[in-house]
């Protein structure tokens, strides 16, 4: 099976990361001596993948100066800019959909450092609009996102089990172009986009309970140094 087609979101101003990203887009920022964002490629890599899409947003000549066409590392990478103050997740899918033909596509947040299975997200057929990886909800984020019933995603309420608290998004998703297709163009946040999804009962997902690291701030990104290794 040919793995999907790939969309890294490295749009984002970082602004939890500044200073450090006043002069450096937050997916070049380093983890163990490479940028963040050569991480995710180098994987993707690995698991067979020959074409990347990146959007660009926030100092994004320097991504496209450091990375090139993406030959060095085995695959080829085509580059979605996007205007001045970016166009947020599902504008920024939104903006890139004529790059991703294909049926379903991969979408992956730099800023993210997990051990989830890459192939078995690649190899993901989704049965709705969107499956989402979920994980428990991290101290910084108590309150989680959504909620799973036998591999459903809901929005919390007070109807759900008490047994069935809410997860969070891990930021890695396989989505169908129909979920971003007849939306306009421009701004916009992926979360009003999922929910409506949910509520149509579009919305599929699965808990993972390995590594997860969301790198959004310098305590974060200090804390991933310390892993003795990274996600293979």
């Amino acid at each position: 099976m040919t793995p999907a087609t790939v969309m890294l979101l490295a749009a984002g101003r970082g602004e939890r990361l500044r200073p450090l990203t006043d002069s450096t887009p937050k997916p070049l920022l380093t983890l163990h001596g490479e940028p963040l964002i050569v991480h995710h490629i180098r994987r993707l890599a690995r698991c067979g993948v020959n074409q990347v899409v990146i959007n660009l947003g926030w100092l994004g000549e320097q991504i496209r100066e450091q990375l090139g066409d993406g030959q060095r590392f085995g695959l080829h990478i085509a580059y979605s800019q996007e205007p001045p103050g970016a166009l947020e997740t599902a504008g920024g899918i939104r903006h890139a959909l004529e790059q991703l033909h294909a049926d379903h596509f991969v979408v992956i947040s730099t800023d993210v450092l997990t051990d989830f299975p890459m192939r078995r997200l690649l190899a993901h057929q989704p049965t709705g609009l969107a499956h989402l990886i979920m994980v428990d909800n991290p101290s910084h984020h108590p309150a989680g996102d959504f909620s799973v019933i036998d591999g459903r995603v809901q929005l919390p309420s007070e109807q759900l089990p008490n047994d069935q608290p809410a997860l969070t998004f891990s930021g890695l998703a396989v989505f169908k172009p129909a979920l971003f297709a007849d939306l306009s163009p421009g701004w916009r946040p992926l979360r009003p986009v999922l929910e409506a999804a949910i509520a149509a009962g579009e919305v599929t997902a699965e808990r993972h309970h390995g590594r997860w690291l969301d790198l959004g701030t310098a305590a974060r990104l200090e804390e991933a140094q310390a892993w003795s290794d990274l996600p293979e």
